[in-house]
């Protein structure tokens, strides 16, 4: 009996974790197709998206639905990115996926490239993301748009 119960948790546990990596996989697909309606329906209602280490000046978190979507509006208008070599580093929690991967592609108005590598932390509640850690390098993003202003800028 033990056994069975444990096999049933192990299961439920992959199923868990097997929805929170494609709640990820997602995230990158409607970033990158600039869908940002649908991205931000990934996400609980009061979901929390962190800049750990964003330049000066650079919002160091937002909050919930409606700043999400503020926020990111204008992504697909200023980038063009393809999300690659992404690779899930499983956690012990199933709602916890720690992601490593690339974004290649280019400032629009700047035609600068911005390729960029990065590692995220995102914790999901029954299928959405509760918070999401973003660590990127923000010299590649100043490099790309041109300056510190205009990367702070993007982010009103």
């Amino acid at each position: 009996m033990l056994n069975q119960q444990n096999i049933e948790k192990q299961e439920t546990q992959l199923t868990i974790r097997e929805q929170a990596q494609e709640t990820f996989r997602n995230h990158l697909k409607h970033l990158s197709g600039g869908n940002i309606e649908a991205w931000v329906g990934l996400w609980q209602e009061d979901g929390l998206l962190e800049f750990p280490y964003g330049p000066a000046g650079f919002p160091d978190r937002k909050q919930g639905k409606a700043e999400l979507f503020e926020y990111m509006q204008n992504f697909p208008k200023h980038f063009e990115v393809e999300f690659t070599d992404l690779v899930f580093h499983p956690a012990q929690d199933p709602e916890l996926t720690i992601a490593e991967f690339k974004s290649v592609g280019k400032h629009r108005e700047t035609g600068n490239p911005y390729n960029q590598t990065y590692i995220s932390v995102v914790r999901t509640k029954d299928g959405l993301i509760e918070s999401y850690r973003d660590f990127w390098n923000p010299l590649v993003a100043i490099e790309s748009v041109g300056s510190v202003s205009d990367a702070v800028r993007f982010s009103e």
